[in-house]
């Protein structure tokens, strides 16, 4: 466990509007849940934001309290009217469809180098904890049965609207999109909890044969894998109304009013351009894709440009830019130099206060570049104006270069060995050929046969490699 007493973890909590110091029910064991995918389609780039956000606060909370003391939960949604609608569209058994998109997604975030959740709840292996929380709403009155559907009463629970700032009055105006059963509830606010069986689809409860509304999902996902109260709960703004404010209703009712989550951490939305990301315009950008031609790390990068308060700007520039800065930084640290960890290890304080990744980027960049500069004036006898021994060079190096890997590895960032990235995702049968292409040159330039090196040269440039002669040879890495 690291100390915190003098640089605390501080986070922006959405409930309350303020900064606040974290301070976990218990430090031994400390809970957070993020809400996953409903497993239909491809997750697009604005999904991969809040799953990156959420995976940096995991790392920082593992290197805070240890790599045990956390737990993670992501849910998989496996049953929504869209996937039954789609199985009963292509004639595909439900499982076979969210099977595979819970596949994908899992393999995408991995390429995004997310760590896997220490729990990964499916909706569909908890039904049973969704009727019986839904029981227990009903006998609570807080919930009622209306023509073979279940609502939760809004009006019967005072603080409906604290965390989004809707007000009961507000909301009485009319029905939110998706429902359309306002003539079956007692205030248009009210949502559902469960609903008739649809195409067949259908679970067996007290109050009908159905299935869940969405939002009780998360919250009967939640307390069963990590109790009636959590830590943190993750997410993007865009569920913060009505998911979580509609989990945070049924879950302090269910819970006889003990808190839901203490803390609530919201990403902004991704912006294309001057617009933000929606199916309606046409824009969306699929995570899936983006991995046929960006290194996933590339992508993480650009995810962590701005701060997760902050609406991210996308485009092919910002990619571009962030390969050119990861691959700077794997230059670093392929070059000689022991890095081993020591009491001494330091974390920039910018990551505890808020997860400000911005700020801990432009840090980790000038490390690295103070790395570079001490080692050549150790390598080359560059003057720096200092009376530093020998000695004193060699082990600052090391530090700058411990302090800026560190560092970059707690944003989920520098995970590969540099021969690694720069020979990129070549298979092997590529690897030999671009191997044989190197050969080539560097025989030629060994012989002084300029025409046939750069002949060398073009065809790496042709095949999308790029050749680089020294000392010891000449190598190649992915363009």
């Amino acid at each position: 466990m690291t100390d915190q007493t003098e640089n605390p973890l501080t986070l922006y909590n959405s409930l309350t509007r303020t900064k606040e110091q974290f301070i976990p029910q218990d430090p031994k064991r400390v809970t957070m849940y993020n809400c996953g995918p409903t497993v239909y389609s491809y997750a697009h780039i604005g999904n991969a934001r809040a799953a990156v956000v959420a995976d940096v606060l995991f790392r920082v909370l593992r290197h805070i309290y240890g790599e045990d003391a956390v737990v993670y939960a992501r849910n998989i949604t496996d049953v929504d009217d869209r996937i039954i609608q789609s199985a009963k569209e292509t004639g595909l058994p439900i499982s076979e469809i969210t099977e595979k998109y819970a596949r994908i997604y899992n393999e995408d975030l991995a390429a995004l180098n997310c760590l896997p959740p220490t729990v990964q709840p499916h909706a569909t292996q908890h039904i049973p904890h969704m009727i019986e929380m839904i029981q227990d709403l009903i006998d609570k009155d807080v919930a009622y049965e209306s023509d073979g559907h279940v609502f939760f009463d809004v009006s019967k629970y005072e603080d409906y609207g604290k965390l989004s700032g809707n007000t009961l009055d507000a909301l009485r105006g009319g029905d939110r999109v998706g429902e359309g059963e306002v003539a079956r509830k007692k205030n248009a606010a009210d949502f559902v909890l469960w609903k008739p069986e649809l195409h067949g689809v259908g679970w067996d409860a007290p109050f009908g044969r159905g299935r869940p509304g969405w939002h009780i999902e998360c919250s009967a996902m939640a307390k069963a894998t990590l109790g009636e109260v959590i830590d943190i709960h993750c997410g993007g703004v865009d569920l913060k109304f009505p998911h979580h404010e509609n989990e945070i209703a049924q879950s302090c009712c269910a819970n006889d009013e003990k808190v839901f989550a203490n803390y609530w951490v919201h990403n902004e939305f991704l912006n294309m351009g001057s617009e933000k990301m929606s199916k309606s315009l046409g824009n969306v950008t699929l995570v899936h894709n983006l991995l046929k031609e960006w290194d996933g790390e590339v992508i993480r990068l650009a995810l962590l440009k701005a701060h997760y308060r902050s609406e991210l700007q996308w485009s092919e520039r910002l990619l571009s830019h962030s390969k050119i800065q990861l691959d700077g930084w794997y230059r670093r640290k392929a070059k000689t130099m022991d890095v081993k960890r020591d009491d001494t290890d330091w974390v920039f304080g910018a990551l505890y206060k808020d997860l400000s990744t911005p700020i801990v980027l432009t840090a980790i960049g000038g490390m690295s570049e103070a790395f570079d500069k001490t080692l050549n004036i150790i390598f080359h006898s560059e003057e720096d104006g200092s009376d530093k021994t020998s000695a004193d060079l060699i082990s600052e190096a090391a530090y700058f270069k411990r302090t800026f890997i560190l560092n970059a590895n707690l944003l989920g960032l520098l995970q590969k060995d540099p021969e690694d990235w720069f020979k990129g995702n070549a298979s092997s049968d590529e690897a030999a050929e671009f191997d044989a292409i190197a050969k080539r040159r560097e025989e030629a330039r060994a012989k002084k046969d300029w025409p046939a090196a750069d002949a060398a040269r073009d065809e790496a440039t042709a095949r999308g490699i790029i050749l680089e002669d020294g000392p010891d040879g000449t190598t190649w890495r992915k363009a």
